[in-house]
């Protein structure tokens, strides 16, 4: 066998990480069944490799008999003992039986052996990259697409976005450059499959890393993420720090930072809510840009009762009652809302609530209170 196999079996361990030890074993396996297929051999052999010789021998096993009825599989005695004196019936005998031409079969077996390997290694290597990126954030451009997938280049693979993890406001252009999550990733004989998504709630999530240092960096924390894809979103964060303003943060300095999300999910209104353990709190911010006058809480049944101003209803609803539903499903919390007429006839409103509500509307007009 060639020096030159054993020198490219040792480039490809130091600069491809494949093992050659490995590479040796596959290579033996192969040649074992390339002499079996090519001399019509059914007995058993083993391969010798010498790395140091370059060279590269057949061994068929026989055992030892006293009559020999199958040649390919049996030995007589007086044979055997003319290898070695100690042989005796029913032991295994190895003799030589490299063929003259076995050189060329070598070769092409080898040929195979480390095509196939450096591939299986190569898609390792691609595999243990992208799977690291499994839950996080990358950027590709779209190269085509068919009835199910939007198939996007992430740089060595093609990513794949289904159908249902496509924005329903979005189209997909050829070329255009895109963000996407990555929800998983497969390995199988045909190599690794990635496959992304752009409805993904943590989609929206690691974009606000990206553009938001503080979150980055964990002075605000993301709570939780409500989201109906391409229409309206909702994010609840923290700040421990009570001199750090999370909300602020995450809007920026003239609504810089919220806007470059928003620009990059095609217009994908979000609200921008402060995380509160206190549920009265917590379900009052989420249901903003609505004003809330109370919020009854039923912590056994993991409820509230909302009460809004009449001329709020509509707003704490939203649009075929989006608002409410993004809300609740932020905050974990059921919410049920009540205008305000309706409560005060269920009796759910008393006198400090009115006061409230004067205050409130005072607030809102600008209008100051009399002495």
């Amino acid at each position: 066998m060639s020096q030159q196999l054993f020198d490219a079996m040792n480039y490809l361990e130091k600069e491809k990480g494949i093992d050659k030890d490995l590479l040796l074993e596959a290579l033996e396996a192969a040649l074992i069944s390339a002499y079996k297929k090519n001399f019509n051999s059914a007995t058993n052999v083993r391969v010798s490799i010498n790395e140091e010789e370059g060279s590269m021998k057949v061994f068929a096993q026989k055992t030892v008999v006293a009559e020999v009825e199958d040649i390919q599989q049996e030995i007589s005695v007086e044979e055997a003992k003319q290898l070695n004196v100690n042989y005796d019936v029913d032991d295994v005998v190895e003799v030589e039986v490299t063929p003259a031409d076995f050189g060329r079969i070598a070769a092409q077996a080898a040929k195979q052996v480390v095509t196939q390997r450096v591939r299986e290694a190569e898609r390792g290597i691609i595999y243990g990259e992208y799977a690291d990126r499994e839950e996080d954030i990358m950027t590709g451009i779209i190269q085509r697409k068919d009835n199910r997938f939007v198939y996007i280049n992430l740089g060595k693979l093609e990513a794949r976005l289904p159908e249902g993890e496509q924005m329903p406001t979005e189209t997909y252009n050829v070329h255009d450059r895109l963000k996407v999550f990555v929800t998983k990733v497969e390995n199988n004989n045909k190599g690794p499959h990635v496959y992304v998504s752009r409805t993904h709630p943590n989609l929206l999530k690691r974009l606000f890393e990206m553009e938001v240092p503080e979150i980055y960096d964990g002075t605000v924390e993301v709570i939780s993420v409500a989201r109906e894809a391409g229409d309206r979103s909702k994010i609840s964060v923290y700040a421990e720090d009570q001199e750090i303003d999370p909300v602020g943060s995450c809007v920026g300095q003239r609504g810089q930072r919220v806007q470059t999300i928003v620009d990059e999910l095609k217009g994908e209104k979000i609200d921008i809510v402060q995380w509160s353990e206190d549920p009265v709190a917590y379900v009052t911010n989420a249901l903003s840009p609505s004003k809330v006058m109370k919020v009854l809480v039923d912590e056994e049944e993991q409820a509230t009762t909302v009460i809004v101003p009449d001329y709020q209803l509509s707003l704490a609803i939203g649009k075929r009652g989006q608002n409410a539903r993004l809300a609740a499903k932020l905050t974990g919390w059921k919410i049920d809302i009540k205008s305000e007429t309706e409560a005060r006839e269920e009796g759910m409103l008393n006198d400090s609530d009115e006061d409230l509500e004067e205050e409130e509307l005072l607030e809102e007009t600008d209008i100051p209170e009399e002495d």
